[in-house]
């Protein structure tokens, strides 16, 4: 339940009868006796030497007693007050607490201020790609996001306007990545107390549905590209045997290509690889005997610690997107991209029986809903189990 704020309560409970709040300040330095009611308990009628008469509750909130004056006696029937003083328990009850409520909003910042403080607090924690990546989105579509407005004022109207102009902007992905930044810094806002507990408007707000891009290749498409694979390694130079290689290896391990591109010799220890900076953290990599065969052949050359250093300037190499243009169009593979290896590599561990579970871990997932998404090959398994039984039964009731 969000806060509520109990002199809210007492004041919109008065209006409906035409009451004013008690001024409790001038009242409290006044001598005073107090008669309790049964029923809530901490209810009273406060009288004072003056002859003022005010109905009060008391409760713990935050774990420390708080008086609530509900209103005069003069203008507020016990009844009335009765009323007021079971909202009042109630909501203390789930933690509201009017003292701690004005502290909080006195404490919470404004949007741009917490960005700043969100960003000095968080982004040392982040890998370099993720910097550079989440600092253009920000320059782009937060810095000046919700400008004047207090970041535990941020609700589902603004997220909602805000979303649509980014997707408008950026379109359904780069939206999709700021609402992503956008829903962490406001689950830190909770963390660190400057928002009530759940009340991140980001849940609410439905992200543009992700597009398809997933390709598997088939038996017929694996057989071509294997073929120019090995016309490349075969044709001669440095650089074309070391990029098949690559490509041979991301197809064979499932991994990703920058995390190829960036082993050294020292992460391969029999049939593993250490990962040290995977996107999800280091992870081990087991090779399969193809697998090893190919790290095996690659050529060693001193003082290059890279499985594939580039051999002019002995760093690792960067980039193998424009060779792959040209692997994939002499294997008739347009539009294929290099991590749809990796999605091939999971969709025929799957195909081969392999359960989710194990493919999330030979992917290096983290969640089991980034692997879900080869689940239907595991559903073509189980149709066609489904049809060799019926067919078994049917040949057995037609005898």
């Amino acid at each position: 339940m969000t806060a509520i704020c109990l002199e809210k309560i007492v004041a919109e409970e008065l209006a409906t009868i035409g009451a004013e709040p008690a001024d409790a300040g001038a009242a409290a330095d006044r001598p005073r006796r107090t008669t309790w009611f049964d029923n809530p308990h901490g209810f009273g009628l406060r009288q004072y030497a003056t002859g003022r008469k005010i109905y009060v509750i008391q409760t713990r909130m935050g774990g420390r007693p708080r008086t609530v004056t509900i209103g005069p006696a003069s203008v507020v029937t016990e009844h009335q007050a009765r009323a007021i003083a079971l909202r009042v328990a109630a909501a203390a009850l789930v933690g509201s607490d009017p003292a701690s409520e004005r502290a909080r909003l006195r404490a919470a910042p404004r949007f741009d201020d917490f960005l700043e403080e969100y960003w000095t607090r968080c982004s040392p924690k982040w890998k370099p790609g993720t910097l550079r990546t989440q600092t253009i989105y920000r320059g782009v579509y937060l810095d000046k996001a919700f400008q004047g407005v207090f970041i535990d004022e941020l609700d589902e109207s603004h997220v909602t306007r805000w979303f649509a102009d980014v997707t408008a902007d950026a379109g359904p992905g780069g939206a999709n990545r700021t609402m992503c930044i956008l829903n962490n810094m406001l689950n830190k806002a909770e963390a660190w107390g400057y928002r009530q507990e759940n009340t991140n408007p980001c849940r609410a707000v439905r992200r543009n549905p992700r597009r398809k891009c997933e390709r598997f290749l088939s038996e017929a498409e694996m057989r071509r590209l294997g073929q120019v694979l090995a016309e490349e390694r075969a044709g001669g130079g440095v650089f074309r045997p070391l990029i098949a290689d690559a490509v041979t290896l991301v197809l064979l391990t499932g991994c990703r290509v920058n995390e190829i591109l960036g082993l050294q010799r020292q992460d391969v220890r029999g049939h593993r690889v250490k990962l040290r900076d995977s996107k999800t953290g280091p992870r081990t990599v087991w090779l399969g005997d193809d697998a090893r065969a190919v790290i095996d052949r690659l050529p060693r050359r001193r003082n290059v610690p890279w499985l594939f250093g580039n051999p002019r300037t002995g760093k690792a190499l960067a980039r193998i997107t424009e060779h792959w243009y040209d692997i994939r169009e002499r294997a008739g593979l347009d539009g294929l991209r290099l991590h749809d290896l990796r999605h091939t590599f999971a969709s025929h561990a799957v195909r081969n029986k392999e359960t989710l579970t194990m493919v999330g871990q030979l992917l290096g997932h983290r969640y089991p809903q980034s692997t879900a998404r080869y689940a239907h090959w595991a559903d073509e398994d189980v149709l066609r189990a489904a049809q060799q039984i019926g067919d078994a039964i049917e040949r057995m009731m037609a005898q």
